[in-house]
């Protein structure tokens, strides 16, 4: 499992924020769209239905120490799942074509997103809502390097980069 920018990708599905909390919750990233599972049911957009996807409330944090606390994060998000504990949380904020949407994902990063990895993910999530990215290109990119581990800062840059223009 990776994470890169604002998403969590693992050989089978990328995730918005973090992978699935111990409670079902989370937003998976499709070719089709997206969807949120939580409790209480799930609930399913497709790109074409979207106007607009921005994840809100990110916690940021500054580049120094950040291999510690990804390292930390990653830690965390396998002890929270474990005992319960869910991470910070974010609001995924939705326009569709019946109206605004709220959906709160959790952050993989307890120690904060870099600024230029959020505002580059941000990016990434208008291009997909507005059809000039091709979200298929992070699943590939999942199935074929996903178990790899997280890349450094400069590749996570370059990935989310080269995906906005996919």
């Amino acid at each position: 499992m990776a994470m890169v920018g604002l998403f969590w990708v693992t050989p089978d599905a990328v995730y918005v924020g973090s992978p699935p909390t111990a409670d079902g919750r989370s937003v998976r990233l499709t070719a089709d769209g997206l969807e949120a599972a939580d409790p209480d049911g799930s609930r399913r957009w497709t790109w074409e239905g979207l106007r607009s996807a921005v994840v809100e409330d990110v916690p940021t944090g500054s580049s120094s120490g950040r291999a510690s606390k990804m390292l930390g994060s990653l830690v965390s998000a396998a002890v929270g799942a474990f005992l319960g504990e869910g991470p910070p949380e974010m609001t995924l904020r939705l326009t569709t074509e019946a109206g605004p949407e709220r959906v709160t994902v959790h952050s993989a990063a307890s120690g904060g997103y870099g600024a230029d990895e959020a505002a580059l993910s941000q990016e990434l999530l208008t291009r997909f809502a507005a059809g000039t990215a091709d979200p298929r290109v992070l699943e590939a990119w999942g199935r074929e390097h996903g178990a790899e581990g997280t890349p450094k800062q400069s590749a996570r840059e370059a990935l989310l980069r080269r995906w906005a223009e996919a």
